[in-house]
């Protein structure tokens, strides 16, 4: 990494208030983000079955639904204000819409002092924009999902980290960013930590003790939950990473690109990813990005400018990213979330660098004004038409699970239930008032819902009910009949 940071970070956040502007460009944004995902992504929509495993933890959404070994403490933690005394889907996700405004502020807003450094004082604001415009960051934006958070946390550690002589303001934010990170996705917090380590101790202005404290401690801080919670569950650390690792399918050396590239247009969770299919508009971006991240490098270093932040950027986005791209088997677009957040920054800078291209009145300006704009605007229309399939395609399939209760309530289930199948399983349960357990769990079932596959050998001659009218064909439920119950039946 280059030394060259002195230049930019001995004005990285200036104490004059000519920042003002910027700053309310950032908010702007910020609020932008907010009336767009409010607008495309309803408020009512039944919450996703991640979702309902995160508020389950609260007794106005019980019952509790299995927590597994690679989920943490940290999402619950965001929905504690609301989920705590309510179980209204609106009001939650209000309130996780606001939420999502808020933390895109406080991610970007430690980066207006650097932009103005490097002579893009926009350049946070159109950043933020960038990164807000994806269809995943609008459709997530009400949603009880870790991503954008652990995204805004390593941003706005990112911009700390960079301050100059900091004091103690900047390394509370840094090791908070850290913390926030770590709380809620631990993997997340150790690959953002590891570049901050390195650049701490190689890279001379940076260089102290300060910085790598501020890192060691944000990670404690946020970890610590998790161990506790590794102890008292799991039986240790290694135990509950290794669960984690089995439930996720195995953490191995694998190539996930295609995976991610395929998932650009979805599905929500690409596993597997075998028979999915792109569309080109939405691949489009992992063409623009690349492009514009090196010129918006290039373009600071050609005006003699350091471009160290923006590499430190780089690094630590793509730190966050290569764990998904390498050691997980599976894909989906949010999973990238914290590397684009981190990307768009150097990828602002160039898209800056061609607005003022194209700012010139030579012919050769007015096309890249034309170029600018069509590929802006083409940006914007695959982005929120990702927004509007994604929300129906939801709205239908979530809906699957209120039919599939109706014909479980029709075949006599009521609460006190347990209802066994694949991980759908979950949803339909949680729906239904039921507890759920995986189908080789010992306790015995109440029902038992398939998808195109047949009973398992001790409910083969339980009475079994189709599900009519399913935006995803082929459910049935196979219901224990209320007597005559063999003791060899039971699972």
């Amino acid at each position: 990494m280059r030394t060259d940071v002195r230049p930019v970070v001995a004005h990285a956040l200036p104490t004059d208030p000519g920042g003002l502007r910027e700053r309310g460009g950032v908010g702007a944004v910020c609020a932008g983000f907010v009336v767009v995902a409010g607008v495309l992504v309803p408020l009512g929509l039944p919450l996703g079955w991640d979702e309902i495993v995160y508020a389950s933890r609260f007794g106005p959404y019980g019952p509790g639904v299995p927590f597994s070994a690679p989920r943490t403490r940290g999402v619950p933690l965001l929905l504690a204000p609301v989920a705590s005394w309510t179980d209204s889907v609106v009001l939650l996700r209000l309130w996780m819409t606001a939420l999502a405004g808020g933390a895109l502020y406080l991610g970007f807003r430690p980066w207006v002092g650097v932009m103005r450094a490097l002579r893009r004082p926009a350049g946070a604001a159109v950043a933020a924009a960038l990164y807000g415009s994806l269809w995943f960051a609008l459709f997530y934006a009400n949603s009880a999902m870790p991503n954008h958070y652990t995204a805004m946390g390593a941003l706005a550690a990112t911009g700390c980290f960079l301050r100059r002589d900091p004091g103690r303001a900047a390394y509370a934010g840094l090791a908070a960013g850290l913390a926030v990170v770590t709380l809620i996705r631990p993997n997340d917090g150790a690959a953002v930590a590891l570049p901050f380590s390195a650049a701490a101790l190689l890279v001379p202005a940076w260089r102290g003790r300060g910085r790598l404290v501020a890192v060691a401690a944000g990670v404690a801080a946020g970890a610590v939950p998790w161990v506790v919670e590794a102890w008292l569950r799991f039986g240790g650390v290694a135990r509950r990473l290794g669960e984690a690792s089995d439930t996720q399918g195995g953490m191995r050396p694998v190539l996930s690109l295609k995976a991610h590239l395929t998932a650009l247009d979805g599905p929500l969770l690409c596993r597997p990813c075998t028979d999915d299919t792109m569309a080109l508009g939405a691949a489009a971006w992992w063409l623009l990005l690349p492009l514009l991240v090196a010129l918006g490098l290039w373009t600071t270093r050609r005006a003699g400018l350091a471009t160290a932040p923006l590499r430190l950027a780089v690094a630590v986005g793509a730190s966050a990213a290569l764990p998904y791209l390498f050691l997980v088997p599976y894909a989906a677009p949010r999973f990238l979330l914290p590397g684009y957040a981190l990307l768009v920054l150097p990828a602002a800078v160039g898209l800056l660098a061609v607005a003022d291209r194209a700012r010139g009145r030579a012919r050769a300006s007015r096309q890249v004004r034309v170029a600018l704009a069509v590929v802006l605007l083409g940006h914007a229309a695959v982005q929120i038409a990702q927004v509007r399939t994604h929300v129906s395609v939801q709205e239908r399939a979530r809906a699957d699970w209120q039919r599939i209760s109706a014909v479980l309530r029709e075949g006599g289930v009521r609460p006190p239930c347990l209802i066994k199948g694949n991980s759908l399983a979950i949803p339909v349960a949680y729906t239904a008032g039921c507890a759920s357990a995986a189908m080789a769990d010992p306790a015995p079932a109440t029902a038992v819902i398939l998808r195109r596959a047949d009973p398992p050998h001790w409910a083969r001659e339980w009475p079994r009910r189709p599900v009519p009218d399913t935006y995803n064909p082929g459910w049935s439920v196979a219901v224990r009949p209320e007597t005559g119950v063999r003791r060899d039946a039971r699972p």
